[in-house]
């Protein structure tokens, strides 16, 4: 099933706002009159205003007469409109900063046509159209910068709920709710056994903020219960950009793709299936072992776990259409997600963890499928380490954040930068472990025999000079020098 509105559902909204008293903060009503440059007012308006109202939507309707509420049918048609040559709702869409939830619906009601916008709630920031904010007062719409009271109080929303309460379906009933979200795999996960009866499952969901009683009955799915437990991501429209992506490409660049596939499944019911098929998409490497040929995947599968966890669990979700996305090529795995690290990447071995979204980060410990100590970049290191792989790259592009693991390449083939980034690792993971870098360590680091510890010691002095790494003991004599992260 999907939470796309239907017909039926569709007219009896319409109904219940033509029930309201008088027009409110997050309803209008409109007879005919559809100027683009007022639609797209009334989208920063009424999204403002559900927000600092409290609403999952707001709605602008066409065919209601707006002192009587009285059904009387329109003549504007949203999908033939057009500004120029482009459709109206791409014209809105380009114009709001940021992008919002926004979708119009033409029905029919008593045989009379009407159109219903419907109007998802402002998150993060005050939605902006053409670089001005606005805000409904009363039931009129006015410049949000004109009343700073209310704009204080829009942001002290914004400060107070996070991604994971937001609501991402309302009034669902008890069958439904069971139908939309795989609630087997939440007691599994659990190590639970299944309740009988449908009130105790329900209460189970309710109490880890997955679901919520709703106010006019029956539930509400919070976007916590969706992107956990969802059993299709495609039956919420707001969060399938959300599922993530892997993109497996035929040598070194984007230009030919070999496979492409998008997870279907909420995160803690898709986990394993996902890092499973992202193994069977990584090339693999043959090696002989006490006389006995064995074929190794190129990336340590635990390594991989670790950053596709992370890249879920820490993706700033108000980033709108777009998700995490793993991309294999012939020589390296990017694991990209929205939104900026909380964190320094050069300090992500030794931080204590900071999450955008704690409430998914607890529930994903409790599940076993990720860490909150913050030792899930230390697993990482240390298993590329034991692979000998280059060392793995943090990267901030704008507005995201990429790990990048490097198949296997001999020491030989290393440039300066895999070398001094291979170096201060090392460092951080012996750091964090009580322990110190020598020369010793980087030669088992690199599989490099004693006799060669003179080349060792040149790459020491490269990270030394880059300012990656630093003597623990400036004093201490050549043979017994340790060394230290530059922060450390």
């Amino acid at each position: 099933m999907t939470i796309d509105h239907s017909e039926e559902y569709l007219i009896g909204l319409m109904r219940k706002l033509c029930k309201l008293p008088h027009e409110t903060e997050w309803v209008e009503f409109k007879h005919n009159k559809a100027e683009p440059e007022e639609i797209g007012e009334y989208l920063s308006a009424l999204a403002n205003a559900a927000a600092l109202l409290g609403k999952i939507n707001a709605y602008l309707v066409w065919g209601v007469d707006d002192k009587t509420h009285e059904i009387v049918g329109t003549t504007f048609k949203p999908a033939a409109a057009k500004v120029g040559n482009e459709e109206l709702e791409n014209w809105l869409l380009r114009l709001l900063v940021p992008k919002i939830d926004f979708r119009f619906f033409a029905i029919e009601v008593d045989d009379r046509p009407v159109v219903l916008l419907e109007i998802g709630a402002a998150f993060r920031h005050p939605v902006q159209f053409k670089h001005q904010e606005f805000i409904r007062v009363g039931s009129y719409k006015k410049k949000l910068k004109d009343y700073p009271e209310k704009e204080r109080a829009l942001w002290r929303v914004f400060d107070q709920i996070p991604f994971e309460r937001g609501i991402a379906a309302e009034h669902v009933s008890s069958e439904d709710i069971l139908k939309l979200l795989d609630y087997p795999t939440y007691f599994d996960l659990l190590e639970l056994p299944l309740p009988d009866g449908q009130t105790v499952i329900l209460d189970a969901l309710a109490q880890d903020e997955l679901i919520h009683p709703c106010a006019a009955g029956e539930w509400n799915i919070t976007n916590l219960g969706v992107i956990l437990f969802a059993k299709k991501l495609d039956d919420f429209p707001r969060l399938r950009r959300k599922a993530v992506r892997v993109v497996l490409y035929k040598g070194q660049g984007r230009l030919e793709t070999l496979r492409e596939q998008t997870g279907g499944k909420g995160y803690a019911g898709g986990f394993e299936g996902l890092i499973d098929f992202i193994m069977t998409l990584v090339p693999t490497n043959e090696v002989v072992e006490q006389a006995l040929r064995r074929t190794v995947p190129m990336f340590p599968k635990l390594a991989v776990r670790e950053l596709v966890a992370n890249a879920l669990i820490h993706q700033d979700f108000f980033v709108t259409g777009t998700g995490s996305i793993v991309e294999i090529f012939d020589d390296r795995m990017e694991i990209t997600n929205p939104g900026e690290p909380l964190v320094d990447t050069l300090r992500f071995i030794d931080t204590p963890p900071k999450s955008r979204n704690e409430a998914l980060a607890s529930l994903m410990r409790r599940f076993r499928i990720c860490e909150e100590r913050g030792s899930g970049i230390d697993k990482v290191v240390a298993q590329v380490e034991a692979y000998q792989l280059p060392a793995p790259s943090f990267e901030v592009p704008e507005g995201f954040t990429r790990a990048v693991l490097f198949a296997h390449k001999p020491l030989n083939e290393m440039d300066k930068a895999d070398r001094v980034r291979a170096c201060y690792l090392h460092a951080c993971l012996k750091w964090v472990m009580r322990d110190y870098l020598t020369n010793a360590s980087l030669r088992e680091r690199f599989g490099v025999e004693e006799k060669n510890k003179a080349t060792v010691s040149r790459y020491i002095r490269e990270a030394i000079e880059e300012g990656a790494i630093k003597p623990f003991d400036q004093e201490a004599p050549k043979k017994l020098m340790k060394y230290v992260p530059f922060w450390a």
